[in-house]
């Protein structure tokens, strides 16, 4: 991604699933990195996933992903 870390910000490799991914959340898929701009809640709790680059991904609700998250420090 092209876009720089705030400063105080620290990246923390974290499990998601549909009930915690976050909206700026970093997956990488298919060996590009895409950030999550968008979620929409989809029926029995999955999610579907908007991505920056305009990539669609629905997840079902037991589907576990490794994603990279920025964690500001206080």
């Amino acid at each position: 991604m092209r876009d720089q870390a705030p400063v105080g910000a620290l990246v923390s490799p974290v499990e998601v699933t549909a009930a915690t991914v976050q909206r700026g959340d970093i997956i990488q898929l298919g060996g590009q990195a895409c950030r999550v701009r968008d979620l929409f809640q989809l029926p029995q709790g999955a999610k579907q996933l908007v991505f920056e680059t305009g990539e669609l991904l629905a997840i079902h609700t037991r589907t576990r992903l490794i994603a990279l998250r920025l964690l500001r420090r206080r």
